[in-house]
């Protein structure tokens, strides 16, 4: 762990950021001249590419037609507003006027087009989402004309992907060009970045002038760059790790319910899982209350569903029974027989790769329960760790389950995640499942407006999901971040999309 430190206080003296490895942060500032802050996370990121990293919006580098507030609910942003006028075919949009991109070009009509026009040839994910037939550009008014009824464009134009950027702009991977509060200074991908501040911001000046945002997989070196004052703030210090954090007067512990769900994707390209019933055994064989204790340390709550119970398109779920034996049920109702200790079925056990990841560590512990539960009941499964989750399970098809972390209701709606998870050409359609009604079900919640109706038609969605048992959900983590206190105006987020902002600030 050392080791690990110390290369961080040299990545950090390298970039010019910290004078010594020692002390805080906020000396050097004094020293300087300059206000700077250092954020240190375990969001990977190997390119700035808007269209396929959420960095440049967490950065402050680009900025979305629409943002989402703490309320879930739907803000204008570089949208001065918007409106409809055949029930969500034909939108328009009027741009705000005096803004521009950080290389001075004016932000017109014109370049939001063509900035979404890269985004729709760059990510069929949101491609797909868009669904756009045509868009027109004519001062600060843009048209979008999509392929069917589309009730969610605002909402779907929230997501960072769709962040509007200069698309001309020589270097998007390295050097995006946006319209936020801060630009690129330096960047080394999956390393470390280096934003400073767009004294032009349509917003109003920054309060701070630099930024570093450095990215660290390990959770404990993260704490203890924060407790030597290496570091401003720490995204997700390490869960053991708070109570002492809390008692530390220096230090601000924020402790918030988050809307992600740590969920179990299940691949129906593979023979055994094309069974409802094996999915359903696995559904209920670990008890979430006991992945809250163990893998959470308390930080979360178990999960009834993919959203939160506070949610108004929420489902009322029945309580379940977990355990070995419950899961035993299923398996047998499966094909599957009990025989020296092994679960076999034609022949053969039943047996199957799960694939988590490092950089959310409650993943790997909660794969490891699951193991050991499996294991009760004649499953063999074997666990693989991989860095880049999301392309390993979009590009291949070795695996049984994945555990993954997903912020299921970023803005406000279920529209999101039905979309993703369920329909073609989805973002999170790994499990490749086709079911005709849940299918239906997500058309007709796409093309309704009324917010009741929407509600209504997630959640008979939600309805057709669990009993299909297509991805299982097992807990809600809480969402923690921790700073020192001279930091200013830091705000946790529930979408997770907004980190440094204008207002951050030292003092």
């Amino acid at each position: 762990m050392r080791k690990k430190i110390s290369l961080l206080c040299l990545m950090l003296v390298t970039i010019g950021m910290l004078a010594a490895c020692t002390g805080n942060s906020a000396s050097t500032e004094e020293k300087s001249g300059k206000k700077s802050l250092t954020f240190v996370s375990n969001f990977p990121s190997d390119t700035l590419d808007p269209q396929l990293n959420y960095t440049t919006v967490r950065a402050g580098i680009a900025e979305t037609l629409v943002k989402v507030n703490e309320q879930l609910q739907i803000e204008p942003w570089l949208s001065k507003k918007w409106k409809t006028e055949d029930n969500g075919t034909t939108w328009v949009f009027e741009i705000r006027e005096g803004i521009t991109f950080q290389n001075g070009k004016v932000l017109n009509a014109e370049a939001v087009k063509h900035s979404l026009e890269r985004t729709i040839k760059e990510s069929e994910a949101m491609k797909s989402v868009l669904k756009i037939k045509e868009m027109k550009a004519s001062g600060q008014i843009l048209t979008i004309t999509t392929k069917e009824p589309l009730a969610t464009l605002p909402s779907e134009l929230i997501h960072p992907n769709t962040a509007i950027i200069d698309a001309d702009a020589s270097d998007i991977k390295n050097k995006p060009v946006g319209t936020g509060p801060f630009e690129v200074a330096s960047f080394k991908p999956d390393n470390s970045m280096k934003v400073k501040k767009y004294k032009e911001y349509w917003g109003g000046e920054p309060k701070l002038d630099e930024v570093v945002l450095t990215f660290n997989d390990d959770e404990n070196t993260r704490t203890s760059a924060l407790q030597s004052g290496e570091v401003d703030i720490v995204y997700r210090p390490a869960i053991e790790s708070l109570n002492t954090l809390k008692q530390d007067s220096s230090i601000v512990v924020d402790i918030q319910p988050s809307l992600r769900n740590q969920m179990l994707f299940y691949n129906s390209r593979q023979e055994a899982f094309k069974d409802k019933n094996v999915r359903k055994a696995f559904d209920v064989l670990l008890n979430p209350k006991d992945v809250v204790d163990t893998a959470l340390a308390g930080q979360g709550s178990p999960a009834k569903g993919p959203f939160l119970e506070s949610l108004d398109f929420s489902n009322d779920q029945k309580t379940k029974l977990y355990g070995p034996s419950e899961a035993q049920k299923y398996l047998e109702k499966a094909g599957y027989t009990l025989k020296d200790g092994k679960a076999i079925k034609n022949g053969k056990q039943l047996s199957f790769k799960l694939v988590t990841y490092p950089y959310r560590p409650e993943l790997p512990l909660m794969s490891q329960m699951l193991q050991s539960e499996a294991k009760k009941i004649g499953v063999k499964i074997d666990i693989q760790q991989v860095e880049n989750m999301d392309e390993y399970m979009t590009t291949k098809d070795d695996w049984g389950i994945v555990t993954y972390s997903l912020v299921t209701a970023p803005r406000g709606d279920a529209g999101y995640f039905f979309n993703a998870l369920y329909m073609e050409g989805g973002a999170f359609n790994v499990g490749h499942f086709h079911e005709p009604a849940l299918t239906s079900s997500i058309n007709e919640l796409n093309k309704t407006v009324d917010q009741t109706q929407r509600n209504k038609l997630a959640r008979q969605a939600g309805e057709i999901v669990e009993k299909e048992t297509l991805h299982s959900s097992i807990v809600h983590p809480n969402n923690f971040v921790a700073y020192r206190e001279n930091v200013k105006n830091w705000v946790t987020t529930k979408s997770e999309y907004y980190v440094i902002t204008k207002d951050l600030d030292v003092k």
